[in-house]
């Protein structure tokens, strides 16, 4: 696989789940990022906070405590409905009278602790003195953003649902509330503008002619009527320009989520809902499972993903607009984010199955199947994100391992050769051709990376070398029933683009006597790339001594700057006697 660069200069806050690219009016790229606790765009280099407003308080209705020695301000104001983690922005305020200045509490603050409803703790850079007995003044305003979500998946309700904090002492949590459950956003954009949505909470919308410096706003709060209030995932027709929301409340019950309900406004629009004779705004409910897990556009329809079946929605016209067919059932999905789509194929994972719909729905055969689903920590599968490299016919699914918390693996399916391969590499989102038709993924240390970006591993200064292996299945003469001997193998491979001057990979050979056994014999030799002119040339000859009933061969290579291809090495390989 090829390398990777960093791309933003500084880490997100949070870990991103979705990442979505456009381009406006004026050909200026944009790329935006859906974090758990955080809306970004990306301006140049440098995560711009766009994240949506909550609630603004009233002067005065924020208040101030702070005590002798200590960092922790407890704020006062009254069903204020923050969760831990979440942001607010103080204004207006002055000093409490010692260290804790109006410069230090005008600023923007994350929650550290929930005390209950009314009240809530943060933390000064500065710790309080014994003249800090004010309570920030009579002109105080709280300025809070949208609630937090977690960046771990939580399922039912009780104790461990959800995180510390975001209940009474005792209560049970409930992790159908917004912020209680594993964040996750969907975007596209309206045009040149974004539309974003949270699972489980409300759509947004940002204008690129505001600029950076403004802030996505919830479509209800814009001039328009029966605009979804919660919806689960959102995208825009490309054929038809409707906004259509999947998983949302029904017009006739606004504010109850039902999960099988989809959505569209008015053509052109995304702040008109309301469905009359006069536009093109409907409702339609899908019949069969319990929710809408995902939705994928093609080039020809919308594929609608339940937790039991797969659906096509297709614009038909006046006066139903959209129509939805049912294409298959007993099917299953992993999470929001595991189907991707290539022109009008969509490929996903299911339960302990691939999937590709072409018109039809059929199952992928993948040899490396058990090896993955065995490998999987089920309780994290909503976490699982796929994406599409096309300038290599591959699809990516990216999932936790069985022992992690967090995508730290990857499967990869080349749909043109029919090939799979896997290995380890913690991305959390990934977009294709994102940026100077480069993929764009998000790791779990804060940063967006460009991907297929020279040869090496970028997250690290200076960059490191990416280890790579291909590994053959046992070999043996005559089925196994006779010892052979190993003397030597022949290299044949290319390091065609490398960039480090002597690129090199190791050839090993292992051998074992039973078929239950392990290998507990292993020689190795390193072919090195010796001249470029007039042709490529390379060691020559590696010498091995190594018996056993079977053989496996193993190339492999990790220094920085190596790109090698595997041609047909050759093994000079007799029967031999135990001895």
């Amino acid at each position: 696989i090829g390398g990777w660069t960093q791309f933003t200069s500084q880490p997100l806050l949070g870990i991103c789940r979705e990442i979505h690219s456009w381009v406006d009016l004026t050909g200026a790229n944009y790329v935006a990022a859906g974090t758990n606790l955080k809306l970004y765009v990306i301006d140049g280099t440098d995560g711009i906070d766009i994240t949506p407003i909550r609630e603004t308080t009233s002067a005065g209705d924020v208040t101030f405590a702070a005590t002798d020695g200590s960092t922790t301000i407890t704020v006062s104001d009254t069903n204020n409905g923050v969760f831990l983690n979440d942001f607010v922005t103080f204004s207006g305020a002055v000093s409490l009278g010692g260290v804790i200045t109006a410069d230090v509490l005008n600023q923007e603050y994350q929650v550290t602790s929930v005390v209950d409803a009314n009240s809530y703790t943060i933390e000064s850079a500065v710790a309080a003195n014994a003249s800090d007995t004010g309570n920030g003044g009579a002109s105080v305003i709280g300025t809070y953003q949208i609630n937090t979500g977690l960046d771990s998946s939580a399922t039912g309700s009780g104790w461990g649902a959800g995180t510390w904090s975001r209940g009474s002492w005792g209560s049970a949590a409930d992790v159908s509330v917004p912020g209680a459950q594993l964040r996750l956003w969907s975007m596209d954009n309206f045009g040149e503008d974004l539309i974003s949505n949270v699972r489980g909470g409300g759509i947004y919308y940002w204008d690129t002619s505001t600029g950076t410096s403004a802030r996505a706003v919830d479509i209800t709060t814009l001039s328009g009527n029966a605009q979804p209030q919660v919806a689960n995932i959102v995208l825009v027709s490309e054929r038809d320009r409707h906004v259509i929301a999947f998983g949302c409340d029904p017009e006739s019950d606004p504010g109850v989520q039902d999960p099988l309900t989809i959505r569209f406004s008015d053509q052109e629009s995304f702040t008109d809902w309301a469905a009359t004779d006069a536009n093109t705004a409907g409702e339609l409910r899908i019949g069969t499972g319990s929710e809408i897990v995902a939705a994928v556009q093609t080039k020809q329809q919308v594929v609608v993903f339940t937790d039991r079946s797969v659906s096509a929605m297709q614009f038909i016209g006046a006066p139903f607009t959209f129509g939805v067919s049912e294409v298959s059932t007993n099917t299953s999905i992993v999470s929001q984010n595991a189907a991707v789509a290539f022109g009008d194929d969509v490929y996903w994972m299911g339960d302990e199955v691939f999937y590709k719909y072409d018109g039809n729905v059929t199952i992928i055969p993948c040899p490396v199947e058990e090896y993955i689903f065995d490998n999987m920590n089920p309780s994290q599968r909503s976490k699982i994100t796929a994406g599409i490299n096309s300038k290599f016919n591959e699809v990516w699914w990216f999932y936790p391992s069985l022992n992690s918390e967090t995508n730290d693996s990857y499967v990869v399916f080349n749909y043109v050769e029919n090939s799979w391969c896997y290995g380890t590499l913690s991305r959390t989102a990934w977009r294709d051709n994102a940026l100077s038709n480069l993929p764009i993924a998000a790791s779990t240390d804060g940063y967006l990376y460009f991907h297929e970006d020279g040869l090496d591993d970028g997250s690290t200064n200076p960059p490191s070398a990416i280890s790579s292996y291909i590994e053959s299945s046992a070999i043996d003469i005559g089925d196994g029933d006779q010892f052979m001997f190993v003397s030597r193998i022949l290299p044949d491979l290319t390091f065609r683009n490398s960039t480090t001057s002597s690129p090199t990979a190791t050839f090993s050979v292992s051998a074992r006597n039973f078929p239950g056994a392990d290998f507990d014999q292993t020689n190795s030799g390193t072919a090195v790339r010796t001249a470029t002119v007039p042709v490529e040339q390379f060691t020559e000859q590696l010498f091995f001594r190594l018996r056993g009933r079977s053989m496996s061969l193993k190339v492999s290579a990790a220094s920085v700057g190596t790109q090698w291809r595997l041609g047909t090495p050759r093994a000079d390989m007799r029967t031999d006697g135990r001895r």
